[in-house]
């Protein structure tokens, strides 16, 4: 039995995957404002339904590259997420990233009062005096304690990324946030997101002008050189 692999230099892996993710998408036409973001999120989780599934409110790219140039913080429900935020194009414009889930004083408020650390980390944030972007990709518990605290006036988030996973009020939580007052959103009406998909969406890793991950391939494109060269092994 004979397996052709494609001969792609390491470099140019990640540009022929957004080719293949293009020629599957066909003459399916995207929003050139959301584009790369769509694509990002199929690159990281190879689900074409993020195609059709990504809820965005109105102007959000627009509205998230200001919020970022005008240095907003980004706060995630987890560790991972934040790790693949990039830090270094958020600083450029004076942005941090972070995650409380993991302090001591989260642990123990939530304790105390019977939540999630994720709904804890929620109230910490808040008290934050700095334009916030919230990326969420975990806990649908989070995505509602900032319903909760937007709709008490404790809070005016520039975006939410709500894009947690699960079975238990993952949808219902995603509804909240697309039905809370003037708030800009980007958020999957599914369970099944994932903390991969949260730094996709995020506006530091998107691949967007103000803030281009590193060697992100741009959309239009022509075919790298190494299209169409394969190598064959026997199986």
């Amino acid at each position: 039995m004979k397996i052709e692999l494609e001969n792609v230099k390491p470099r140019d892996i990640e540009r022929r995957s957004f080719e293949i993710i293009t020629e599957e998408l066909g003459d399916r036409k995207l929003d050139p404002d959301k584009e790369l973001i769509i694509k990002r999120c199929i690159h990281t989780s190879a689900d074409f339904e993020y195609a059709d599934s990504l809820c965005f409110s109105d102007n959000v790219v627009a509205k998230a590259m200001d919020a970022i140039r005008q240095g907003a913080c980004i706060v995630t429900d987890t560790q991972m997420g934040r790790s693949g935020i990039n830090k270094r194009a958020l600083a450029r414009y004076g942005g941090e990233v972070y995650c409380f889930m993991s302090d001591e004083d989260v642990a123990a408020t939530a304790k105390a009062n019977g939540t999630t650390r994720a709904t804890a980390s929620m109230d910490k944030a808040a008290q934050l005096d700095k334009p916030l972007i919230f990326a969420i990709g975990n806990a649908p518990t989070a995505l509602v304690r900032l319903y909760e605290l937007i709709e008490e006036g404790k809070l005016n988030p520039a975006l939410i990324i709500g894009v947690p996973v699960g079975f238990v009020n993952v949808v219902q939580s995603k509804e909240l946030i697309m039905k809370a007052s003037s708030i800009s959103f980007v958020t999957q009406i599914s369970p099944a997101t994932s903390t991969n998909t949260v730094t996709s969406g995020s506006p530091s890793t998107a691949g967007a002008s103000v803030t281009p991950a590193r060697n992100a391939p741009q959309t239009g494109t022509q075919p790298s050189q190494t299209t169409g060269n394969k190598k064959t092994m026997s199986a």
